[in-house]
Protein backbone atom coordinates (compact mmCIF):
# COMPACT_ATOMS: atom_id res chain seq x y z
CA UNK A 1 0.00 0.00 0.00
CA UNK A 2 1.14 3.52 -0.73
CA UNK A 3 -0.45 6.42 1.11
CA UNK A 4 0.32 10.07 0.28
CA UNK A 5 -0.46 13.09 2.45
CA UNK A 6 0.51 16.63 1.46
CA UNK A 7 1.70 19.02 4.18
CA UNK A 8 -0.54 21.95 5.16
CA UNK A 9 1.64 24.43 3.25
CA UNK A 10 2.11 22.09 0.29
CA UNK A 11 5.91 22.05 0.55
CA UNK A 12 6.24 18.31 1.15
CA UNK A 13 4.38 15.03 0.77
CA UNK A 14 4.51 12.32 3.43
CA UNK A 15 4.55 8.95 1.67
CA UNK A 16 3.84 5.78 3.65
CA UNK A 17 5.03 2.54 2.05
CA UNK A 18 3.56 -0.70 3.43
CA UNK A 19 3.91 -4.36 2.47
CA UNK A 20 2.43 -7.47 4.10
CA UNK A 21 4.70 -9.13 6.67
CA UNK A 22 4.84 -12.38 4.70
CA UNK A 23 6.66 -10.87 1.68
CA UNK A 24 10.00 -11.09 3.50
CA UNK A 25 11.72 -13.19 6.12
CA UNK A 26 14.44 -10.74 7.21
CA UNK A 27 14.33 -7.29 5.62
CA UNK A 28 12.73 -4.92 3.14
CA UNK A 29 14.20 -1.67 1.85
CA UNK A 30 12.52 1.01 -0.28
CA UNK A 31 15.08 1.92 -2.94
CA UNK A 32 14.71 4.61 -5.59
CA UNK A 33 15.51 7.99 -7.07
CA UNK A 34 14.76 9.67 -3.75
CA UNK A 35 17.68 7.90 -2.00
CA UNK A 36 20.08 7.47 -4.94
CA UNK A 37 19.15 3.75 -5.16
CA UNK A 38 20.93 3.10 -1.86
CA UNK A 39 19.95 -0.42 -0.75
CA UNK A 40 20.81 0.36 2.88
CA UNK A 41 19.15 3.75 3.42
CA UNK A 42 15.37 3.41 3.76
CA UNK A 43 14.95 0.14 5.63
CA UNK A 44 11.35 -0.73 6.39
CA UNK A 45 10.39 -1.75 9.94
CA UNK A 46 8.27 -4.80 10.63
CA UNK A 47 5.25 -3.97 12.77
CA UNK A 48 4.28 -7.39 14.10
CA UNK A 49 1.10 -6.05 15.65
CA UNK A 50 -0.35 -4.82 12.34
CA UNK A 51 1.46 -7.42 10.23
CA UNK A 52 3.15 -5.01 7.82
CA UNK A 53 6.57 -3.75 6.81
CA UNK A 54 6.42 0.06 6.93
CA UNK A 55 8.52 3.08 5.99
CA UNK A 56 7.60 6.79 5.86
CA UNK A 57 9.51 9.08 3.50
CA UNK A 58 8.98 12.81 2.97
CA UNK A 59 9.30 13.96 -0.65
CA UNK A 60 8.94 17.18 -2.64
CA UNK A 61 5.59 17.58 -4.42
CA UNK A 62 5.30 17.95 -8.17
CA UNK A 63 7.84 15.21 -8.92
CA UNK A 64 7.84 11.62 -10.08
CA UNK A 65 10.12 9.03 -8.52
CA UNK A 66 11.13 5.56 -9.64
CA UNK A 67 11.46 2.93 -6.90
CA UNK A 68 11.45 -0.76 -6.06
CA UNK A 69 11.50 -2.90 -2.93
CA UNK A 70 14.67 -4.87 -2.14
CA UNK A 71 13.58 -7.95 -0.19
CA UNK A 72 15.79 -10.10 2.03
CA UNK A 73 18.91 -8.66 0.37
CA UNK A 74 18.36 -10.59 -2.84
CA UNK A 75 15.03 -9.97 -4.63
CA UNK A 76 13.63 -6.87 -6.32
CA UNK A 77 9.86 -6.28 -6.36
CA UNK A 78 7.55 -3.59 -7.66
CA UNK A 79 4.53 -2.17 -5.89
CA UNK A 80 1.15 -3.26 -7.27
CA UNK A 81 -0.33 0.09 -6.22
CA UNK A 82 2.30 2.23 -7.95
CA UNK A 83 1.13 5.15 -10.09
CA UNK A 84 2.71 3.44 -13.08
CA UNK A 85 5.76 1.53 -14.30
CA UNK A 86 8.75 2.54 -16.41
CA UNK A 87 11.40 0.39 -18.11
CA UNK A 88 14.73 0.08 -16.32
CA UNK A 89 18.16 -0.68 -17.85
CA UNK A 90 18.03 -4.27 -16.54
CA UNK A 91 15.24 -5.40 -18.92
CA UNK A 92 12.60 -5.01 -16.22
CA UNK A 93 10.41 -2.26 -14.84
CA UNK A 94 10.53 0.14 -11.91
CA UNK A 95 7.50 1.33 -9.99
CA UNK A 96 6.59 4.98 -10.51
CA UNK A 97 5.43 7.28 -7.73
CA UNK A 98 3.89 10.68 -8.54
CA UNK A 99 3.70 13.18 -5.69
Amino acid sequence: MIEKKESHKGKSVRVVFELPADVAHESVTVVGDFNEWNENKDVMKLDKKSGVWKKVITLKPGNSYQFRYFIDGQEWHNDEQADGYVPNPYFGENSLLKV
